[in-house]
């Protein structure tokens, strides 16, 4: 069984506008520590992975064709 992507859409960027783009969909990557401290881990802007407060986000579910267009590296 493969796992679905989970992405969330960011409304908020303070102290991170470089980082984060409001109103942006980024990819989340399980942490369960991360949750613990609620906090979630991006691939942000540098397209690195990085803890941000779970408060700058809210989950959405993408439909699959889009979940694979969006999973899809950049050429």
């Amino acid at each position: 069984m493969t796992r679905r992507q989970q992405y969330a859409v960011c409304i908020k960027n303070r102290g991170y506008p470089a980082s984060l783009e409001v109103r942006k969909i980024y990819r989340l990557l399980s942490d369960p520590a991360a949750e613990r401290r609620k906090q979630v881990r991006v691939i942000d802007e540098s397209d690195e992975d990085y803890l941000y407060p779970a408060t700058y986000f809210l989950p959405i579910e993408l439909p699959q064709g889009v979940s694979r267009i969006f999973s899809r590296r950049s050429a």
